[in-house]
């Protein structure tokens, strides 16, 4: 049996007019003992996925993998995850990884998913399943250890951004006590930082007390989202001048969730629809061309995208006109296709198999080259 009490944190005390009591918490079970792997064997579902992401990074997909990944070691018990916001746990298969952070968790969620996103050919078959839960705003020492005796009783791992040393010092021993896997995401980076500018870090979670909440940033992020809202689908094309960035492309090439989510980050975003017998607007050929971006899809993926789209509209097959045949599907792409060879300063990405966040991260690439009068890579016009 590990009592917590028997851990020296030697923290100061947060609220000097409080005294700052930790609770004595203790395990009485022993952790189980982990399994040696077993092999899995690869499955269809998993050989399509193998020969999709061969595809998409040029390579030949001709060897087809019969043993590409190691199951994880088999659960005797179903893992239980906690939730913050009534304390209870709900039972499920599969690993734990518990998140922590005195913030709201965004940057240690997004680096869970980043990290998540390299062992997708083990989670595509549901091998190695995973299972994440946030504690976001834990400011106080008492219930930071709840969260790492919880994770040592689940067997989880736990993935924390604390600002503040003396919580993340309390998280590294109290996970060292319990033998809790632990990783600190912001402590490494914080201190280089730290290093490099000869400047010690203010030690408080972002926007604590209300400091720098509702900054620069955070307007220009909120003002963005309102301009792209308004300027979406070809709205306003008088206001394309007032755009960071303006997209263009056939109908379903994704145009506006690529805006909501650039808009997120702070750009005026304006996108224009490409329709067969419209006319579009003078403005758009008026504005910075280095503003304007171009979207292409394949034929076959659109056909069955547009179809997918009026089946959830309700909208019957032969009431569907030209929209989802193969035919004018074709014909809309050509004529896109016209239009971007008409203005060759326009980047065309292809979103076939892009995620929005792949684009997105392709266009602020260029754009921020462009705005730096960077040379662009001259190998394809497509990316």
């Amino acid at each position: 049996m590990i009592a917590l009490s028997s851990l020296n944190l030697n923290l100061p005390n947060p609220r000097p007019e409080t005294k700052l009591r930790i609770p004595t918490i203790s395990l009485t079970s022993e952790p189980p003992s982990k399994p040696e792997p077993s092999k899995l064997k690869g499955t269809p579902k998993l050989n399509l996925w193998y020969r999709a992401r061969a595809m998409r990074s040029g390579r030949k997909p001709d060897r087809r993998v019969e043993n590409p990944v190691q199951a994880a070691p088999p659960v005797e018990n179903p893992v239980r995850t906690a939730d913050s916001d009534d304390g209870q746990c709900h039972t499920k298969d599969g690993k734990s990884i518990y998140i922590v952070s005195d913030g709201t968790g965004w940057t240690a969620e997004h680096s869970v998913g980043a990290a998540l996103g390299q062992f997708d050919h083990c989670l595509v078959d549901h091998a190695c399943s995973v299972n994440t839960h946030l504690f976001s705003g834990v400011d106080d020492i008492e219930r930071l250890i709840e969260v790492v005796r919880q994770a040592a009783k689940e067997g989880a791992m736990l993935v924390y951004t604390l600002a503040d040393p003396s919580m993340a010092d309390a998280a590294r021993k109290a996970c060292q006590v319990w033998g809790v896997p632990c990783i600190d995401v912001l402590g490494p980076i914080i201190e280089a930082i730290a290093s490099h500018l000869g400047v010690s870090p203010s030690g408080l979670p972002r926007g604590a007390g209300g400091i720098n909440f509702l900054s620069e940033d955070y307007f220009q992020r909120i003002e963005a989202i309102e301009f792209t809202i308004k300027h979406d689908d070809g709205a306003l094309p008088q206001n394309l001048h007032k755009a960071d960035i303006v997209l263009t492309g056939v109908s379903r090439t994704g145009k506006t969730p690529l805006s909501i989510y650039l808009s997120q980050k702070g750009y005026k975003v304006a996108n224009v629809p490409i329709v067969m017998g419209v006319e579009l607007p003078k403005t758009l050929f008026e504005i910075d061309p280095d503003k304007v971006f171009a979207l292409i899809i394949d034929p076959v993926v659109l056909q069955t995208i547009r179809k997918s789209r009026a089946k959830t509209l309700g909208i019957a097959e032969d009431e569907m006109h030209n929209y989802s045949q193969m035919g004018y599907v074709k014909k809309e792409l050509d004529n896109a296709g016209k239009i971007f060879a008409k203005n060759p300063s326009w980047p065309v990405i292809e979103v076939t198999s892009k995620a929005i966040e792949e684009t997105a991260a392709v266009i602020l690439r260029m754009y921020h080259d462009k705005k730096q009068r960077r040379s662009l890579p001259s190998v394809s016009k497509r990316y």
